[in-house]
């Protein structure tokens, strides 16, 4: 489970209205007959209009300044492991959301006429998406850029070569771009992996737009409070603040386990992907301990998938892991290859 948490873009890429982030949701919707559509949802109704998300979003936004996010994104993508313990992408992963959102209201630290948040005090619009392409930040494009760097570079020599700008053996070039082609490390159906292809498999997440402001359009509740649970004293009273953004990455995992009977994994775990990062000894200690079947099966979760990236981890940090990963995973390969278990 990978879940993000981003503020309104308010540079060129949106405008001060939601609505072009919401358009943007609509993209798989384009060219399908409306039976095959994914509309949007909240906590209590389904088929909820993009003009009717764009309306409330942008008419929940009192006393919010020119500068301040009117709405926040939150992107969660379930593991190809977790969404083959669903029976119907669709239906269970609304089913996930409106448990998921209990999840993050209970995650703030704040209290709204002495109570603690509640479901029915958010203004939320969530849509099912089932395609996904890569992207420049994709581990598999990052490592296929050196091959993609120099068929480039010979692209442009054959060009020059044909329009008389230069002389060479153009053809010697474009059998050496489809050696190159053939030796980038990720391909997928025989291609080299690049950025904007479609990826394959099931790829189904979830994309939701949350109101800055509660329901009541008078209380701001920002899960990108830098405070994680605190309390401050404001005109002479007690107010609590903040967000915490560890419990409720913790409580996501817990409450799709909860709801389809998901055994997961050691290496799926968030608190497992924190000690990958910030203390690799730690993590593959505890990965050792494990038996036999969940550790193969661990192993091959973080080979498949790249090394489970943690926001805001410091980059040596990152590569301290990846150095440690790569000591450990000859040992592994033993235990993987003889494991039972089919990825």
């Amino acid at each position: 489970m990978y879940i993000t948490i981003t503020s309104q873009k308010l540079g060129n890429n949106y405008s001060q209205s939601s609505a072009d982030f919401v358009g943007y949701l609509e993209k798989e919707n384009q060219g399908l007959e409306q039976h095959e559509m994914e509309h949007f949802f909240n906590q209590y109704g389904d088929e909820i209009s993009a003009e009717e998300v764009v309306k409330e979003i942008d008419g929940n936004t009192a006393k919010l300044k020119k500068k301040e996010p009117k709405f926040y994104s939150i992107t969660v993508s379930p593991s190809k492991y977790e969404l083959r313990k669903l029976q119907n992408n669709s239906q269970d992963l609304k089913t996930y959301t409106r448990e998921l959102m209990k999840d993050y209201v209970a995650s703030f630290n704040r209290e709204i006429k002495g109570r603690p948040v509640s479901i029915d005090d958010i203004k939320y619009y969530a849509k099912i998406e089932h395609q996904r392409t890569f992207k420049g930040t994709d581990f598999q494009i990052k490592e296929n850029q050196p091959y993609a760097t120099k068929i480039l570079q010979l692209k442009t020599e054959i060009r020059n070569i044909q329009e008389g700008r230069a002389e060479g053996n153009f053809k010697r070039m474009e059998k050496e771009i489809a050696k190159l082609e053939r030796q980038a490390p990720h391909q997928q159906n025989g291609k080299r992996i690049v950025q904007g292809m479609q990826k394959d498999g099931n790829q189904s997440h979830i994309h939701i737009i949350v109101s800055r402001k509660d329901a009541s359009n008078s209380v701001s509740l920002s899960p990108g409070s830098k405070h994680k649970a605190s309390e401050v004293e404001m005109h002479g009273k007690k107010v609590k603040r903040g967000f915490d953004r560890d419990a409720f990455f913790a409580k996501a995992e817990k409450t799709f386990d909860k709801t389809f009977g998901y055994k997961r994994n050691f290496a799926e775990t968030y608190k497992a992907r924190k000690d990958f990062i910030k203390n690799p000894n730690l993590y593959f200690a505890a990965l050792m301990k494990l038996p036999a079947n969940e550790k193969a099966l661990a192993f091959k979760m973080t080979t498949k998938s790249g090394l489970p990236i943690v926001p805001s981890i410091p980059v040596s940090q990152a590569q301290i892991a990846l150095r440690v990963f790569k000591r450990l995973r000859r040992g592994a390969e033993v235990a993987i290859k003889s494991s039972s278990i089919g990825i």
